[in-house]
């Protein structure tokens, strides 16, 4: 049994970790403690929450939790987006050396951030490059939710066509998944943070692991740290 902290970068990440992540990593023994917005920012002693685009904000903010319950039993992840990460975040200028080699560009900041934490039970986990990517997984799913949408989800499929992973679609400032899905549906900006949470529960974890190396590796470190399914 393992107890774990979730740190979101936005609502539509909350909301996967609470409908999706939370009931299935149960089954593994792995108990979410409620999944919160990480911090951007600390002003007059209150703690602003959501966007992940300030790395010192976030990591004070992890600071406080990882001395507030240090139990061995305990765990820490997070899930930001590498698309626009902040300048000052760990290790960034060394990881655009890679920005050719997207795995390894976001495995060397994950390393970074756990040097700069210092503590085993944080499991930093970055987006390649942005949660829509997730939604690339199975792109006929946007029929579900928008009308009108079989050219508009041919048009994506193009997009899944043209790379090996939906992770690797890229992350130029009119190109990155949500871009590309805002080109198609433009009304995807202004439900995303009901419509991708469901979209990515119709996909199922099982196919989005099955196309999204970076994000497979991730789940199956946190179901390991309830040391097997729970009978």
């Amino acid at each position: 049994m393992a107890r774990l902290y979730f740190f979101a970068e936005g609502p539509t990440e909350l909301t996967f970790a609470n409908t999706v992540l939370k009931p299935h990593l149960a089954n593994f023994g792995v108990y979410m403690q409620g999944a919160i917005l990480i911090a951007h920012a600390r002003k007059k002693r209150r703690v602003h929450r959501g966007g992940g685009r300030n790395f010192t904000a976030m990591q004070s903010d992890i600071h406080r939790f990882l001395k507030h319950d240090s139990g061995n039993d305990v765990f820490f992840t997070t899930m930001i987006d590498l698309y626009a990460l902040h300048r000052n975040f760990p290790g960034l200028e060394e990881a655009e050396k890679l920005r050719n080699t997207p795995y390894k560009r976001v495995e060397a900041l994950e390393r970074s951030w756990l040097d700069e934490t210092r503590d085993d039970r944080f499991i930093p986990f970055i987006q390649l490059h942005e949660f829509e990517a997730y939604l690339f997984s199975d792109v006929s799913q946007f029929a579900f939710f928008f009308d009108n949408a079989d050219s508009k989800i041919s048009a994506l499929q193009r997009v899944v066509d043209g790379v090996q992973s939906p992770e690797l679609i890229n992350d130029g400032q009119h190109t990155a998944p949500s871009k590309r899905i805002n080109g198609q549906f433009s009304e995807y900006e202004r439900s995303k943070t009901r419509v991708g949470p469901q979209m990515a529960e119709r996909i199922g974890l099982e196919n989005l692991r099955s196309k999204c190396s970076h994000f497979r590796a991730w789940i199956e470190r946190l179901e390991s740290l309830g040391a097997g399914p729970v009978s």
